[in-house]
């Protein structure tokens, strides 16, 4: 009997659905303050947030911002990237388990749209299975995620560069110049599927946040919220991409960014001004 009910208190544990509570915050780097753009934007980086019936889906992209000395507004393409993927999921034309898919239809689309469309931009995208408990992940270049549990960082995306300060990264470029313009599959991305537990931390941002923030000033900050309310978790994303925004100004300090070039050979202090975009999500019991 006490083994019974043991296993169905268990059981009934692992019924309820969870979901995310998300809130975001950004900088452009050309702006003091937080300014957004139309949908969500920050400067050149976009994201989105959306609920299906079965997951909630976070995505970050980050327009590379050298399509801008050809005449190019890099947030075109990071902006429509996130808008795209982001009604595939509001219809239903995904598979919680498989956010590459969800990368890759968004990125055919744009590779078929009758709309001229130029740039190149990272991706993340972050799937959370209702049901199963199951957090999917796909990140394409270096923006990325953790996964926060009890203070200390237990899940994280892993970067990837071709080589220094070169993210992969998806691309269009117009037909004289392809071949010649970095572009790589959205079936490059670095796929992670793990279990998540109530009360999670997933923070999930562009390279604006982790070149200008190591972990340990980013757990100082998560430290600070105290509840699953929406409220608290937009104070904490604000506070968080606030300071990642001081810093990337600062030229005395010795930013995660700088330290990675010197280990590259290169004399680099400082911080890295750049575009910076934070979502700051909960793992809580679903509600409608």
């Amino acid at each position: 009997l006490v083994a019974r009910a043991v296993l169905g208190g268990l059981s009934q544990t692992d019924s309820r659905d969870y979901s995310l509570v998300t809130a975001s915050c950004g900088f452009g780097k050309d702006f003091r303050k937080g300014i957004l753009k139309k949908g969500m934007c920050y400067g050149d980086d976009a994201c989105f947030v959306a609920r299906h019936r079965t997951a909630d889906v976070l995505g970050v992209a980050d327009g590379v911002g050298g399509w801008r000395d050809y005449g190019v507004d890099p947030s075109q393409f990071s902006g429509t990237l996130m808008r795209t993927c982001e009604r595939l999921v509001k219809e239903g034309r995904f598979v919680p388990s498989n956010p590459v898919g969800i990368l890759t239809a968004g990125y055919c689309e744009l590779l078929q749209n009758k709309v001229p469309l130029l740039g190149s931009s990272t991706a993340c995208i972050v799937v959370l299975d209702r049901t199963s408990h199951r957090l999917h992940t796909a990140n394409l270049g270096d923006s990325g995620f953790l996964v926060v549990r009890g203070g200390e960082v237990v899940h994280r995306s892993d970067e990837q560069q071709h080589y220094f300060n070169t993210p992969f990264q998806l691309s269009i470029a117009p037909p004289e110049a392809e071949g010649v313009v970095l572009s790589d599959s959205p079936e490059a991305a670095d796929s992670t599927s793990f279990d998540v537990q109530l009360g999670d931390i997933i923070l999930t941002a562009t390279d604006g946040l982790f070149d200008n923030m190591p972990d340990y000033m980013i757990l100082q900050e998560l430290k600070k919220l105290k509840n699953s309310n929406y409220e608290s978790i937009q104070q904490t994303a604000r506070s968080i991409a606030e300071q990642a925004h001081e810093l990337a100004y600062d030229p005395t300090y010795m930013s995660p960014f700088a330290q990675f070039a010197c280990d590259n050979g290169l004399n680099v202090r400082g911080g890295k001004p750049d575009d910076i975009t934070v979502l700051l999500s909960i793992v809580a019991e679903y509600t409608d």
